[in-house]
């Protein structure tokens, strides 16, 4: 269903990707600026307490996601490098979404929702891991019911109703997020670990053990 949405906005950030490379920007200079943009936003509105607008502001630079895309396929330039220095930058930028959250819920005194933050974003980030892992071994590992659009979703706006003054709100969606990212997770060890095992029952093990990463 999200990605079926992506389409209508696509379409809507087309002709502003066309635009931008008409004037000769560059799609990794979009995806930085949005990079940038989100950190800031996190970085300087979360641990003040604007949860609200700091959810608004990051859910902007967020769509550059969709317009470095539009940007490199108007000018021809989509490429391996672009693909992978916007899928690290988007580590860079959850890491600073629950990094601001972190903050302001240590200056509010709120210990629970402190640890829920952490283990969310350890858990994001093993969901994202453990995909670019199986897929470095040959296999795949793209199922699960909280991938990163998914997330950021429930995260942008559970803060940004929280920022509005609904009580309750923040907990339940780290909770969410915190119980679909678990989920999620173990759909993926599940998949890889039928993929790996099955040919083995066959013809023995396809994959050849990898050294451990840095």
């Amino acid at each position: 269903m999200l990605k079926r949405a992506r389409l209508p906005l696509q379409r809507v950030l087309g002709p502003l990707g066309a635009s931008l490379a008409h004037l000769g920007v560059s799609p990794n200079v979009v995806t930085a600026i949005g990079s940038v943009g989100v950190c800031a936003s996190a970085l300087v509105c979360y641990p003040r307490g604007w949860l609200f607008w700091g959810s608004f502001a990051i859910t902007v630079f967020v769509l550059s996601d969709l317009v470095d895309g539009a940007v490199a396929r108007a000018r021809g330039t989509a490429s391996p490098w672009g693909a992978f220095l916007d899928s690290n930058l988007d580590r860079v930028g959850d890491s600073a979404i629950f990094a601001g959250l972190i903050w302001w819920f240590v200056r509010d005194d709120q210990p629970v929702l402190v640890g829920l933050s952490i283990f969310c974003l350890i858990s994001g980030n093993l969901v994202s891991y453990t995909r670019a892992r199986a897929e470095g071994l040959g296999v795949r590992a793209d199922v699960g019911i909280a991938e990163r659009t998914e997330r950021t979703i429930v995260i942008l706006v559970a803060t940004g109703v929280s920022g509005l003054g609904v009580p309750f709100i923040q907990a339940i969606g780290l909770w969410l997020l915190a119980v679909a990212s678990t989920i999620t997770v173990g759909q993926r060890f599940v998949v890889v670990y039928r993929q790996m095992a099955a040919p083995a029952d066959v013809t023995g093990p396809t994959v050849a053990a990898a050294p451990e990463d840095a």
